[in-house]
Formats: structure tokens, sequence, C-alpha cells
């Protein structure tokens, strides 16, 4: 009997159950190819269905992904019958998805409920964590325990790359994990990543919010003050004041050293030095071109963003910086983003709306020929670094994209950008910019020059 090319259903047989979804693939041969594709017939099958008449149930299936992908893993361990097929167990361990199994009877109690437990996380097992604090009775157990243990899991992952010799690797996941080679990405611009150094280590002297290890923070995002705009005690902006003028004396040691050849790596190190000489947690410094060892050229932009925690409270501000002669569409870039933001500041008091801020923003980028990224906006800070309230500060948008180590936004035609941030605090007359520029700050800007 020869195989037609229209038979692409199941043969009208009684079943006793359910179809199968595929034959099992034992004794003679292998899957032919796909009926809708077979437009003669094949003496070489039809002798083995004449051989093997169970074999014509899986010559007359249309292939499907799924089912070839299986057909292929069978073909290679016929290959090499040598290395047997791993387990279930081990493949749901490798694929860190459901429990590993520890033992019928075990003494060890559920890291959630506390009853003998005898299933283990596959990725404490992994890592080669002891079971105490890994180990759950039930699969539903271990779902509802997921979103708090997971953090060992990351805390493992940066006191490794601390530990790495040298540390200079591609960064993923905001830090959690690094590799030797370029990820793969659909890069715009000529903007590429670098390798990073391993991560800086902050005395344990020091206050630290609960992000400082693993960057997720614990108390914010289930706060009420992610809804309502909480109004600073007398107490809490004194704190904020001082926060932030550090902030801003740990930017302006950044801006000195910003030249031709020197590395944004090393501006990291003077960034995390100057923190941590005043007894402060500094929470990141991120730069246009990222913490590598890249160095600056001639006519690059830089954006150096600085976040510092004392006392409780966070000071946040960022300013885009020259790095030599630089053409003049990147001069008037960096101005007119300096003015918006200027302009913003001017009209802020109570009873404006938000959306007056970001009409004024807008207005006058539209006039300069550029537009606002809209995937990012102001916020509300304080003893939480992001609440709120929310500020946008646009109406048209212009696109960006995420790079694959979840921190470098760039734009999606590949164009330039440039940033400013400042602290505000609103006053019954008007604002006062606890992050403005000091007597004592670099002259960089040459507007700003009498």
């Amino acid at each position: 009997m020869a195989l037609k090319s229209e038979k692409t259903r199941w043969p009208n047989l009684s079943w006793a159950g359910k179809k199968p979804h595929g034959p099992p693939y034992r004794g003679l041969g292998r899957p032919g190819p796909c009926p809708r594709k077979q437009t003669h017939a094949s003496p070489c099958l039809e002798a083995k269905q004449q051989q093997n008449p169970s074999l014509f149930l899986s010559l007359s299936l249309c292939s499907t992904p799924s089912r070839r992908r299986r057909r292929r893993r069978h073909r290679r361990q016929a290959r090499r019958p040598d290395r047997p097929r791993p387990s279930l167990r081990h493949r749901r361990a490798a694929w860190g998805g459901g429990m590993e199994k520890g033992g019928a009877e075990s003494s060890i109690a559920c890291a959630r409920c506390g009853k003998p437990a005898s299933l283990q996380c596959p990725k404490c097992a992994q890592l080669k964590l002891p079971r105490e604090g890994a180990a759950f009775c039930t699969q539903d157990c271990f779902k509802e325990a997921w979103s708090s243990h997971k953090s060992v899991h990351i805390k493992l992952d940066a006191l490794t790359l601390q530990q790495t010799p040298e540390g200079w690797q591609y960064c993923l996941k905001k830090g959690r994990t690094r590799t030797s080679q370029l990820p793969r990405f659909d890069w715009t611009g000529p903007l590429r990543p670098y390798p990073i150094s391993k991560m800086c280590v902050v005395p344990d002297k020091i206050e630290k919010p609960d992000w400082a290890l693993d960057g997720t923070p614990k108390i914010e995002p289930d706060s009420d003050l992610q809804k309502r705009v909480e109004i600073k005690t007398p107490e809490q902006i004194e704190r904020m004041r001082e926060t932030c003028r550090i902030a801003r004396e740990v930017l302006d040691a950044a801006a000195r050293i910003i030249k031709p050849g020197i590395t944004t790596d090393e501006i990291d190190r003077v960034v995390h030095e100057e923190t941590v000489a005043r007894g402060l947690k500094e929470y990141e410094m991120l730069t246009l071109l990222s913490l590598v060892s890249r160095k600056l050229e001639d006519g690059d932009i830089v954006n150096v963003d600085v976040t510092v925690y004392y006392k409780g409270v966070h000071g946040d501000l960022n300013e885009t910086y020259f790095v030599g002669n630089v053409d003049e569409a990147s001069k008037q870039l960096v101005r007119c983003t300096y003015e918006c933001l200027d302009k913003a500041i001017a009209i802020v008091k109570p009873g404006v709306r938000f959306r007056e801020v970001g009409e004024i923003i807008n207005r006058h980028a539209s006039m300069s020929g550029l537009s606002v990224v809209k995937s990012y906006c102001g916020h509300g800070i304080g003893e939480l670094f992001h609440c709120a309230p929310n500020i946008p500060h646009y109406s048209r948008v212009w696109h960006d994209r995420l790079w694959p180590d979840e921190w470098t936004a760039v734009t999606a035609d590949g164009k330039r950008s440039a940033q400013f941030e400042h602290t505000l605090l609103v006053t019954e007359t008007g604002v006062e910019v606890l992050t403005a520029r000091l007597p004592s700050s670099p002259d960089v800007f040459p507007w700003l020059k009498p």
C-alpha cells in the first residue's frame, strides 16, 4: 500500500481510550516524511509497513514542532547508545522546575509551615546548599514560599560575584548574572556594552537599606506611600537636606575627573570612595556608557546618576557632561535638556498640577526639535527611593529599548539622549532645590558662565 498525500488524519480505528499523540519509536526505523509532502509511493516505506503494520500510523501523521524535536532526540540517542538518557528527576533539577524528592521519610521541617518535608528546592540542590531552609512538604507550599525563598539564590549569586578574582564580564539581569561573551541582542546605534568589574564592597558598619545586597526592595512595593503622597516632617526635611547636599558633593567629585581617556569604572570608584568616606550607602552610580573598562572618547557625552542613602533617607540627582570637544548637535541636546528642567522647576509651587510640569518640558523640547522619553518619569522620594507621586514629563514619546543587563536604556533609533535630575522640596511659597549646584561645583556648562 502506497502513502497518499491527502491522508493527514488518524485512520478510522476503534481506539481503546484516548488517541495517542504519537507512536513509540521502537523496532523498525523512525517516522518518515510528512504525508502532506509525500507525492509518490515509497517502496522502502511500503515494505516496512508490510512487516510492521503499526508503523503506518506514524507515517500517516503530520509532523509538529514538538514531535520533530522528539524524533531528533531519539535519533541522537540511537547514534550514542553509550550515553543514557537522563532521568526525569535530573531533567527537572536542571530546568529548575518542580521539586526534588529527598526520601520518603525525613526529619527536616518544611521551610514554610514546619511540617515534615521530603522535597527540596531544585535550585538549592543544584547550588549544593544545605537542605535546612530549602526543604518543603508539598509543591503548593513551595509555590507559596517562592517569592521570599528565591532571595537565597540571589544573595548567593551576589556573593559569588564579589568573590570573582577579576569580575571583568558582561552583565545580565541587573548584575545577578554575568557572562564572558557579548550577549546576543538587536543593538541600536554605535554603543555596545563592555565587561564590568566586580562589585564594590560596602563596610558592614554602614547603614544599608533592605535592597542593598540583591537590589530588590522588600518594603517599597507594598507600602501605602505608593498611593499616598507623604508630607515630610521638619525632622525628615533636615535629614533630606543633609543627604541631598552630600549627594551633590559626590556627583561634583565625579564630574571633576571626566575627560577623554578615563574609564567609567574609574568614575564608579571615585563615587564609591566618596560615599563610603562619608559613612553612606552608595546605592547606584549609573552612567550613559555603564560601569565598564571602555575609555571615554573625545566627543562623548556621559550621564552620571548618583543616589545616596543616609540617615534613613535618599538623595537623588544626575547630570550630563561633555567629554572633550563635542559636536554642535550634542551641545544643543544637553543644553535644551538642562533648560527643560530649569523651566519646569520655575513653575513648581502649591496648586500647580503635575501635568503642567510635563507640558512645560515637552513644549520646550518640541520647539528645539527634540522629544521626551516616555518610559521614565519623576517620582517621590524620602525614606523610600521611589514612591508617590509620579511626575510625567512628556506628551509625545521617544521610544527606548532595554539592554540584556536590564539596566541600560537606549533610544530605539540609536540616537543620543541627555538627562538632568534634581530632588525638590515644595514649600508654602514655591520650591527649594535640595540638590542645587554649590559655589564649589565644577564649572562644566558653558551657558552658565558669566
